[in-house]
């Protein structure tokens, strides 16, 4: 078991259909990682919370978390909600690492691989 794990950390929706495509990413992670645990989190109407995964995965023996904001501009959530929530977690569990990638929106692959599909999927 590896002592690191991931959160995909998500905004959530009344809708239970809305998280179907971040299962399916925690899947994959989780399958080409069995050893490191993969959660999902949510900022509001769904759960876990960031705190909960955060507890899960320090009950299997996390010290390092690695935190993958899934969103794809920068708005209030980003800006003041997550550093808020990070500065929490991070004085409730302090022998616990949290790393926070950058959003998946700020990151020019993800971007990149979005443009290349709307380019195949519009030849005419």
């Amino acid at each position: 078991m590896s002592d690191q794990a991931i959160i995909l950390f998500a905004h959530g929706a009344r809708d239970p259909d809305w998280a179907a495509p971040f299962g399916i990413i925690q899947k994959q992670l989780q399958a080409a990682r069995p050893d490191t645990p993969v959660e999902l989190a949510f900022q509001d109407f769904m759960t876990p919370t960031l705190e909960a995964a955060v507890v899960r995965c320090a009950a299997r023996g996390a010290r390092r978390i690695v935190l993958v904001p899934l969103f794809m501009a920068q708005g209030g959530h980003l800006k003041q909600d997550l550093p808020l929530l990070v500065g929490k977690v991070r004085e409730q569990h302090p022998q616990v690492e949290l790393q926070v990638l950058p959003a998946i929106g700020d990151v020019p692959e993800i971007l990149q691989a979005i443009a290349d599909w709307v380019l195949r999927a519009t030849v005419v």
